[in-house]
């Protein structure tokens, strides 16, 4: 693209970008427009106070488990650790798309420079990535509580816990940058529309003027890489959680045990099942619309569902945030 000449921008309702010749090196001139959930004028007012009402319960959500975990002394135990920093990553995932999907809903401009859908994308794998090694963490943690108890506060000593939680950032600050280089690499045409409400990678490839296989093998093998191996310690983890508690012979002794882990092993299969459901309607459907449907409930409604199904099966935390309003109410 020759220096000094303006491309100008294309609407959202125009069609999209067709590649046409010698393909085009990304610079900042270029745009991407997403189609969003809906065309539809009608619909805007209602998902613009839908995607905002829940942007708020997940952002208050995930700050008061914060919140509490940190001022209460009680909760000063690597399992809450880890769950902090699992908040932590919910409020980063859902806010890097959802308040730019609020925006563009408003101000009916759905545009984005390529610098910026570049950021979103990196933060979006980023913090994606954290949600499942801390999970995979949380896991081992629960192994070592009910299958070693009498040696858990020495596995679980403050040192290690710091070391899984820097490992845990720089595993997804890795993966974050190998998709970073990985779009990078791309060529795209000065205007392109996407379909769908942020920027993710498969999508990105499709619209992309040079989509050669060996970007796609790539992209899967990181995606297999940095998703099936916090997955398999999961499954490690709970083969033997669920092994050691079919030996205990009191049925009351098996409860206890199950109540410890339902709260994670209930996020582990929401975040891993709509996740799971996302690439599998990009891969066998056909319909950009399901896509986006899948896309909402993986980035937007797990990230909200997380900090209730602790709370509300977790008595330690709700005694925790009592405490935390009755002296906000004092002060």
């Amino acid at each position: 693209m020759a220096a000094g000449v303006t491309v100008p921008e294309m609407r959202p309702n125009q069609e999209q970008c067709l590649c046409s010749g010698e393909p085009h090196n990304v610079t900042g001139t270029v745009k991407f427009f997403f189609l969003g959930l809906s065309d539809d004028p009608q619909l805007q007012p209602l998902l613009f106070c839908l995607f905002l009402s829940t942007y708020l319960v997940a952002l208050t959500g995930n700050l008061l488990i914060i919140l509490a975990v940190s001022s209460d002394p009680h909760l000063h135990t690597p399992m809450y650790f880890f769950l902090s920093i699992l908040s932590t990553a919910d409020t980063g995932f859902i806010s890097t798309t959802v308040p730019k999907m609020i925006w563009d809903v408003q101000t009916e401009s759905k545009a984005i420079s390529y610098e910026g859908c570049l950021t979103q994308l990196c933060f979006f794998n980023l913090f994606g990535c954290l949600d499942s090694v801390i999970l995979a963490v949380m896991a081992y943690d629960r192994f070592v509580a009910i299958c070693h108890p009498l040696h858990y506060p020495v596995i679980m000593n403050p040192r290690l816990c710091g070391l899984l939680a820097l490992g845990s950032c720089l595993t997804s600050l890795l993966e974050s940058q190998l998709n970073h280089l990985l779009m990078a690499q791309m060529t795209f045409c000065s205007t392109v529309e996407i379909p769908h409400f942020f920027c993710d990678l498969p999508q990105l490839m499709k619209v992309a003027c040079e989509n050669t296989p060996s970007k796609a093998i790539m992209m899967f093998f990181i995606a297999a890489v940095f998703g099936a191996v916090p997955a398999s310690g999961i499954l490690f983890s709970y083969y033997e959680i669920i092994s050691s508690i079919l030996r205990v012979p009191s049925p009351g002794g098996k409860s206890k045990a199950f109540s410890t882990c339902g709260s994670h092993l209930s996020v582990v299969c929401l975040f891993y099942g709509t996740g799971l459901g996302v690439y599998l309607s990009l891969t066998f459907s056909h319909s950009p619309r399901k896509n986006v449907v899948a896309a909402v409930i993986y980035t937007v409604v797990t990230p909200m569902l997380n900090p209730f199904i602790y709370t509300l099966r977790n008595k330690d935390i709700k005694r925790a945030l009592q405490r935390l309003m009755n002296r906000t109410v004092k002060s």
